[in-house]
């Protein structure tokens, strides 16, 4: 598996100046926290809503449905699903279904309201080989944050490993639904503060790099309590 940055710093052998480094980064790599813009998965040769793929993406950057809009910041109620309080973990196996959703929130003592990023957190790190079961969510979760509004997700997860599809999260959520899609975040220390506060609500803050043109970006998601 590709390392998720790749790093060279520009040092031509005499004493410097200044030091500056290039960074390639793999942008959808298990290993990097990134957002998903809505052209990562086209539907046959469409992107969502319906944009013909070629007048959507060129070989020199994204026309249509790019990350572009991220870089603005995103700002909105973030309310946190923990599937394993008490740092456990799902079951590799595991579907994680709308039932599975809603007895997380019925915990969390809260409500969802629409615009909500829903932030789930299964107890996984999903920087694994391809080839290792991993649990993930089903179509009846993906109904789920439609019925309810969600605005973004973020998840430890997102679709299960082996894949069957078509993959909910991907090409349904999405796709066809037209719902961002933060993965694998490292959600461990979020658990613990909203545990320690007794509270599953924040204010989540995104603020990914001014880069145009791209299928995704590397974020660091922040909640402010």
């Amino acid at each position: 598996m590709p390392a998720p940055v790749m790093q060279i710093v520009n040092f031509n052998g005499v004493r410097p100046v200044a030091l500056t480094d290039s960074l390639l980064i793999n942008t959808h790599n298990a290993g990097l926290t990134h957002f998903d813009a809505l052209s990562h998965i086209p539907v046959g040769d469409k992107v969502y809503p319906g944009v013909p793929l070629q007048d959507a993406v060129t070989p020199t950057g994204v026309r249509h449905a790019s990350a572009d809009h991220a870089a603005r910041g995103i700002v909105t109620r973030g309310v946190l699903l923990d599937l394993a309080p008490d740092r456990g973990s799902l079951d590799a196996d595991h579907r994680v279904s709308a039932a599975d959703l809603d007895a997380a929130l019925d915990r969390a003592c809260t409500s969802v309201h629409p615009g909500d990023a829903i932030v789930v957190r299964s107890g996984w790190d999903v920087n694994q080989p391809m080839t290792q079961p991993v649990p993930g969510l089903d179509l009846s979760a993906v109904d789920w944050l439609d019925r309810h509004g969600a605005a973004l997700y973020i998840g430890d997860i997102s679709d299960a490993r082996p894949p069957s599809f078509p993959t909910p999260m991907h090409q349904v959520a999405l796709a066809r639904l037209g719902l961002p899609l933060v993965d694998a975040a490292n959600l461990d220390d979020l658990a613990d503060q909203c545990a320690s506060l007794e509270r599953w609500s924040f204010m989540l803050v995104l603020a990914p790099p001014r880069i145009t043109g791209t299928t995704g970006l590397a974020v660091n998601p922040i909640a402010i309590f």
